[in-house]
């Protein structure tokens, strides 16, 4: 299990797996429950690279970044790591 410490956004942390360059077993701790449920069940299963494509860069209330921003940073670290 990855565990990624989230910065400049309301949930604290992100936990993951990559299995087969496939994104497993997401789980936001804390932020707002309904979206990062949401954004859990619509990326797991996904190709990794294809849902950091997908996620990277969106903004939440001018942050700069937002959860699903997060988690893109969080699986491209992973991904880096695994090289």
């Amino acid at each position: 299990m990855m565990v990624y410490k989230t910065r400049g956004v309301c949930s604290r942390e992100i936990q993951f797996d990559i299995e087969d360059n496939k994104v497993k077993s997401v789980k936001f701790i804390g932020g707002c429950q309904g979206n990062t449920q949401g954004v859990a069940r619509l990326v797991e299963g996904m190709d990794a690279d294809e849902a950091i494509k997908r996620l990277s860069g969106i903004d939440c209330g001018g942050r700069g970044t937002s959860c699903p921003d997060q988690l893109s940073i969080a699986l491209k670290q992973a991904l880096q790591q695994t090289k």
